[in-house]
């Protein structure tokens, strides 16, 4: 089935584009988000017009975007958390996680749906990209080291780029006592 975008889909195509894609995708979730419509020739010669206005659309929001991104990219989030000796994290850091803490630390609210990582289970040093729009996607970097110990900072450059430590807490069962 071919779909004509009204709107920006991720992974997919930018508003205007005609797309080929799976009956279901299209007839279940495309058409009733209201983000395409069929691709009928009617429709197609109307392509161009969405397009003008999506572009238009879009270096908007990308302006008032790019503030955010600004204060975004090349920040380092460092999170202590409990680990094994393999360095294996008991928990994870997760993207809502991630999302709390720049809105905490950098006063920048972001879906974590918007944080293109999986839960970071290991100690180390990861690159995080947040997708604001399809075309601004800032960097960070997330530092994940064991609880009581110094993170690795000699690789910064510049210490005001490290937004302070964050302490995650695992939350561990307690233990129930057996009757007799």
């Amino acid at each position: 089935m071919k779909i004509l975008l009204l709107k920006d889909v991720y992974k997919l195509g930018r508003a205007g584009d005609v797309k080929k894609v799976a009956n279901g995708y299209g007839r279940n979730y495309l058409i009733p988000q209201g983000l395409g419509v069929l691709a009928t020739p009617g429709a197609i010669k109307h392509a161009e017009r969405i397009r003008n206005a999506a572009n238009t659309r879009r270096s908007q929001l990308n302006q008032e975007l790019s503030g955010d991104a600004g204060k975004l990219d090349g920040k380092f989030l460092l999170f202590a958390a409990r680990a094994s000796e393999t360095g294996r994290l008991y928990g994870s850091v997760t993207t809502r996680m991630v999302a709390d803490e720049i809105k905490k630390k950098l006063d920048v609210e972001i879906n974590h749906r918007h944080i293109e990582m999986e839960p970071l289970r290991t100690l180390g040093r990861y690159t995080v990209p947040v997708r604001l729009t399809l075309d601004l996607a800032p960097a960070l970097t997330v530092i994940v080291h064991r609880e009581g110990e110094t993170p690795d900072l000699n690789e910064v450059e510049d210490e005001e780029e490290v937004v302070e430590t964050v302490e995650e807490t695992v939350e561990t069962a307690e233990p129930v006592a057996e009757s007799a």
